[in-house]
């Protein structure tokens, strides 16, 4: 057996399946932007914009370096959802023909320029960036009433359509959005927005972890992922044996384990639950003990033809991320994210 080593397989046409699903859920004429920041989510910048430019509208990343390779494969729109901070960046967003959000006031040297799209922040809620409506209004009212941009801002907590804040954000959007007298875009929907409220897609909607199957609470989506290592070592442990680091686990009866060449130095959480579940030969199967660096042991004592070289998938879209968050109180961002570039990685 060659030096194995965990690999990463990124199923594009996934993606594209979970794309065509969102979009069916909203009216036609709202339009798409996939985000693409952080690496496409760890699943590959550059092959991912290759492979969704036909069925999405533009794009959204929070990293110049980022825009501009998609800039390279794309004519799409392109949106920096944070802006840019000094003129340096702004020129460059400028000459690649970028968009900009325009969110506090050190960003308003941004509207000098009239020819650059912008699109304005207002906090409904979330607290995080964004003009409060108020001092929205007295931006619009200095330097927008003539020009046109797209008003937006972003839900904290669309997943659950039982919030209240969800309704609170929806009417303090519309409040805002009311007080502008110009012909203006609108853009609040994510992921959750999509699924649990499509008439609230508007002009625009901006798609994250649903498009690569991290969204928990819609089956439809499924994980884009494959996350998998060999076999490199099976041992016989006896009742009462204690395994790995800190001896986290007892054997409570005559056992098999696997060990498999990965850890969290491959971006799989050393904070991993034993019992999580993974798949050997179509099999589940539970972790058993705790994630090192390199190695995670594996209970295969139900397994009959499990052998050394054969692959342990962590998570696919058969064996879901999804599961593996729900069990070990993570987020599927995160763990898309973490993946290290010691993992091979390959596309289909």
């Amino acid at each position: 057996m060659r030096e194995p080593s965990a690999e990463l397989i990124v199923d594009i046409g996934v993606i594209r399946k979970n794309i065509l699903y969102l979009k069916s859920l909203l009216n036609p004429e709202t339009k798409f932007m996939a985000i693409l920041k952080a690496n496409a989510y760890g699943h590959g910048l550059k092959e991912v914009t290759l492979g969704i430019d036909d069925i999405v509208d533009g794009y959204g990343l929070v990293r110049m370096h980022e825009a501009l390779e998609i800039r390279e494969n794309s004519s799409k729109k392109i949106l920096l959802m944070q802006g840019v901070y000094n003129n340096q960046d702004f020129d460059l967003a400028n000459k690649n023909d970028l968009d900009l959000v325009v969110h506090n006031d050190d960003q308003l040297f941004i509207l000098d320029n009239p020819n650059i799209n912008i699109w304005i922040k207002i906090n409904t809620g979330m607290n995080r960036l964004g003009f409060s409506p108020k001092s929205f209004l007295s931006v619009y009212k200095k330097n927008l009433t003539k020009r046109q941009f797209t008003l937006m801002s972003h839900l904290a907590c669309s997943d659950n359509p039982l919030d209240d804040l969800n309704k609170k954000q929806f009417n303090a959007f519309d409040e805002v959005s009311k007080n502008v007298q110009t012909n203006h875009h609108k853009s609040i929907g994510n992921t959750g927005c999509i699924i649990n409220y499509p008439n609230q897609g508007f002009d625009w909607v901006r798609s994250g972890i649903g498009i690569y199957g991290g969204y928990s609470a819609d089956n439809e989506l499924q994980s884009a992922m494959t996350f998998r290592s060999k076999i490199i070592e099976i041992k016989d442990i006896k009742k009462g044996d204690r395994v790995g680091y800190n001896g986290r686990v007892i054997a409570s009866k005559d056992m098999k384990i696997a060990i498999v060449y990965a850890g969290y130095a491959d971006g799989f959480p050393q904070s991993t639950f034993d019992k999580t579940k993974v798949s050997i030969n179509n099999k589940e199967v539970n972790i058993f003990g705790q994630v090192s660096m390199d190695l995670i042991s594996i209970d295969i004592s139900d397994i009959s033809n499990c052998k050394i070289g054969d692959w342990c998938t962590l998570w696919s879209s058969k064996d879901s991320i999804k599961n593996h968050i729900a069990n070990n109180n993570l987020i599927s961002y995160e763990l898309m994210t973490r993946i290290t570039d010691r993992v091979k990685v390959s596309f289909k």
